[in-house]
């Protein structure tokens, strides 16, 4: 099973950005975080700042859109060149049609639900997205610790998607570390995003470390 890590800027130093890049050329894509205060208690950054990280990122982008009316915004993110744009299911009028436009752009489309989403209501139109973000932390905020209760709901999106034979990415976000990392991929997951985990040590070494606690626990059921 591939697994993909992809280190959240969210944790990088913004002064320096190019540097902060950089120094995780050896991971998948980089995770970028954009909130506007309204649909998480927490402002980031716009399209300005992720055209410039686009610009200069060595990685291609994982765009995690934590806002409002994403009908009308997720589309200016794939238009920038991200490599993946990913909403909240909770904040989009019409899941489906957004995804399906994301993909006419160019770009994959991933929906996020967040810890207390059920993920029930979309098992039958999974092939309508490229990934699935099962949150296990509530958005909004880095540095909360991992939610095992969450694991449950990853284990039957991924029961769904190899049931149906579709290539979607899963991806957990939220308290990953090599502590974490393995509950994860044992559930399903094959995508994780990490942001201090990475960060906050030389962050080669730890996306190595990272990508072998996910691949010593692959996906439990045969």
């Amino acid at each position: 099973m591939t697994t993909r890590i992809n280190p959240s800027i969210l944790a990088a130093d913004f002064a320096n950005i190019e540097h902060e890049l950089a120094r995780i050329a050896t991971a998948d894509l980089v995770h970028v975080d954009v909130m506007d205060n309204h649909f998480v208690p927490n402002l980031t950054f716009g399209p300005q700042m992720v055209e410039r990280i686009r610009a200069t990122s060595p990685i291609p982008l994982d765009v995690h859109l934590m806002i409002d009316d994403p009908d009308r915004w997720a589309p200016g993110y794939a238009e920038l060149g991200a490599e993946s744009v990913t909403f909240h299911v909770e904040a989009a009028a019409d899941p489906i049609a957004l995804a399906r436009r994301l993909r006419a752009i160019g770009a994959r489309a991933g929906i996020a639900l967040k810890p207390g989403t059920d993920a029930e209501p979309f098992l039958e139109v999974l092939h309508e997205f490229d990934q699935v973000l099962v949150m296990t932390v509530e958005p909004g905020f880095g540095g909360q610790s991992f939610m095992p209760e969450t694991m449950p709901k990853l284990r039957r999106v991924a029961d769904a998607v190899r049931a149906a034979g579709l290539d979607v990415w899963l991806q957990v976000d939220g308290g990953v570390t090599v502590d974490t990392i393995g509950i994860a991929a044992e559930a399903g997951a094959d995508t994780f995003v990490a942001g201090s985990a990475v960060f906050r040590g030389v962050p080669e070494a730890q996306i190595a470390a990272l990508r072998a606690a996910a691949s010593a626990h692959p996906h439990a059921h045969g």
